[in-house]
Order: structure tokens, then sequence, then C-alpha cells
């Protein structure tokens, strides 16, 4: 049996003559696309009417400032879109899986987005 191997996943032959699939880097199995950073700038660019160039800086001036926000622990509500914010994760106690061993797992935070109900709706 001849294998086909994508993206670190060993994938048989008879997979393929099952269902036809797509299967690269931009799609996964259920064949949802996920749109890269390049796609998502074109997007804006044709939305809106600006050039590539000043989408790309329209996009990274609005990722540093919701990154700005999260560093400063607030939070960043986009009506309708929905809100960034920090959630602090307690510290707690875990298990090695290989050694069985109990280990104390640190404090941290974490970045949070809860989808506004327009976007939610439009997603159902």
């Amino acid at each position: 049996m001849r294998h086909l191997t994508c993206a670190q996943k060993v994938i048989p032959n008879s997979f393929f003559e099952s269902e036809i699939a797509i299967y690269n880097n931009k799609y996964s199995f259920n064949k949802s696309k996920i749109m890269n950073k390049t796609e998502l700038i074109d997007k804006i660019a044709a939305g809106s009417g600006l050039t590539k160039a000043d989408s790309k800086k329209a996009l990274e001036a609005t990722v540093a400032a919701i990154k700005e926000a999260l560093v400063a622990g607030d939070k960043v509500q986009l009506v309708g879109f929905g809100t960034f914010s920090v959630n602090e994760r307690p510290a707690r106690e875990g298990i090695n899986p290989a050694t069985k061993a109990k280990i104390q797992i640190a404090a941290k935070k974490v970045a949070k987005f809860k989808a506004g109900a327009e976007l939610s709706d439009a997603i159902k």
C-alpha cells in the first residue's frame, strides 16, 4: 500500500479512494479553509478600497493596539464582533504522564476572545 505524507501525517491511499479530500496547509479534513494574514490583507483591501500596503499597515496597527491593551490588562470590546480580554489561570497541581509524579503548574495569564451576538448569529 502506498502512502502520501502531508503536513507530518501519513494518509493511506484508501482514504483518497473512498472520498475526495483536499489536504494541504490551507485545508483540514473537515474542509474548512484557514485564512492566512496575506489573504486577510487582500480581503481588507478589496472591501475598503485601500491599497494592499495600506491594508497591511491598518491590520498591523489594529493587532498592535489590541496586543498593547491586553498587555496593560484592559479589555477590547468591538460591538457586534466580540471582546478580547485577559484571563488569569490560578496555579494548580498536575500529573506528569510519563512518571505519574505530581507536579505544580504555575499560574499564568492567557488571552481570551468571546464572540459578540452579531458574530455568533452570523456563524449559526
